[in-house]
């Protein structure tokens, strides 16, 4: 099985991805943008080529990719890199081979066209409005009404989005916004918000994930002093959670959805109605995938492997933990002066606690604006979601980090 893989060092998961292929026994053919002695050992010693090209200009990628393939023949194309989905399909369709299509791929990267088809499909999606100009922005501001989000129609995450609550504040968000050329001003949903993860076999569930966030991302990207935290739900098939996990379904047959991993966000309001918030045909961030293996003590990077080289999905998803992530931030400027709080988080969580991935003393800051991991995260696992959720709030409240 040959395995063109777009993007196989970056983002840092891939890395994991790129592992996974290997142990399942894909051949890899490696492509990015980057001179192939830049990128990690691991992952170069797990390609058996690599094909250098711009992969930000999709038509030159493409020709550059089939130039270098040559004569070598390739069973798929693969990305987990948003930014690279759309490449992904054109490169399949230029070498013929079987997989998701352009028009679909770009279903899942234009979140206008996403609505589109969800709407078709009967799914529920806050109403929006596609803009190009300040100008119309706010004639969508007169049709949404506030509180209203704008967000770029192509994006990841919570980048260059907003949540503004009345004129001054969208006025503010455009002045920060000019670089992106095309946005989505939508309804605010008000309600938690929560993701739906798949890895999927030509469009039908093999494993499905729910986590939820605390506070929502926006709120956490907005506020400095937060401590952004998440969860994962040990087994996602219950009551409260079925409408919204009926709901991605849809979502995956309203879009086309074939194989391969997806990252869904939802919010559930206050009066149980769900609502979509965006889908991408990959997987999530911010450690989502380490969680997912922590709480089913099982491998999905190389699972995901195997479901998109051999259509198989082998491991069990044993369900036996809540999982949850806390993302420290420090207080100050700088470097890392010092870390208060983490034995009495030790002490709190004890065998529970699973992975300390704190920024040391003497590191610089990361921009926590940039990165959900900020400056390091704390991991618990527990088979009881009030155990889950007492641990994480001591390292919420307790846990304090220093910077100057």
């Amino acid at each position: 099985m040959k395995v063109l893989w777009i993007s196989p060092h970056y983002p840092p998961e891939m890395l994991e991805f790129t592992r996974g292929l290997a142990e399942v026994g894909a051949t890899i053919i490696g492509v990015s943008d980057q001179p192939q002695a830049q990128l990690p050992q691991a992952v170069k010693h797990s390609l058996k080529a690599y094909i250098q090209a711009p992969i930000f200009d999709e038509d030159r990628a493409v020709d550059a990719i089939v130039r270098g393939l040559g004569r070598v023949e390739v069973d798929r194309v693969e990305t987990l890199w948003e930014p690279c989905v759309v490449l992904a399909a054109k490169v399949r369709k230029a070498l013929g081979i079987p997989g998701m299509t352009p028009e679909v791929a770009l279903r899942f990267r234009d979140k206008g066209l996403m609505k589109e088809a969800a709407i078709a499909g009967g799914v529920r999606v806050p109403k929006a409005v596609r803009i190009r100009t300040v100008n119309e922005a706010w004639a969508a501001a007169e049709v949404v009404g506030f509180p209203l989000i704008i967000k770029p129609i192509a994006g990841a995450g919570t980048a260059d989005t907003f949540r503004c609550f009345e004129p001054k504040m969208l006025e503010n968000a455009l002045q920060r916004m000019g670089h992106v050329p095309v946005c989505s001003v939508e309804e605010y949903i008000d309600g938690d918000e929560f993701t739906y993860d798949t890895v999927c076999i030509d469009g039908v569930p093999a494993f499905e994930n729910v986590a939820q966030y605390h506070p929502r991302p926006i709120e956490g990207r907005t506020n400095e002093w937060i401590s952004p935290a998440q969860h994962v739900f040990r087994n996602p098939l219950i009551p409260e959670l079925m409408p919204g996990i009926d709901l991605g379904r849809r979502t995956l047959k309203a879009l086309g959805m074939t194989t391969g991993f997806t990252h869904m966000e939802w919010y559930r309001k206050p009066d149980g109605e769900v609502v979509l918030g965006e889908i991408a045909c990959r997987s999530g961030g911010g450690k989502l995938v380490d969680m997912m293996n922590l709480s089913n003590d099982f491998d999905v990077y190389r699972e995901w492997a195997r479901a998109v080289c051999w259509k198989s999905f082998e491991a069990k998803a044993h369900r036996r933990y809540f999982v949850g992530m806390v993302f420290k931030r420090a207080q100050g400027r700088g470097r890392i002066s010092r870390i208060d709080g983490l034995d009495r988080v030790r002490a709190r969580c004890g065998k529970w606690l699973v992975e300390e991935g704190l920024l040391p003393v003497g590191a610089h800051r990361r921009d926590w604006k940039a990165t959900l991991l900020s400056d390091g995260h704390i991991t618990v696992r527990h088979p009881e979601l009030s155990e889950c959720m007492a641990m994480m709030k001591t390292a919420i409240i307790d846990l304090r980090m220093y910077a100057e």
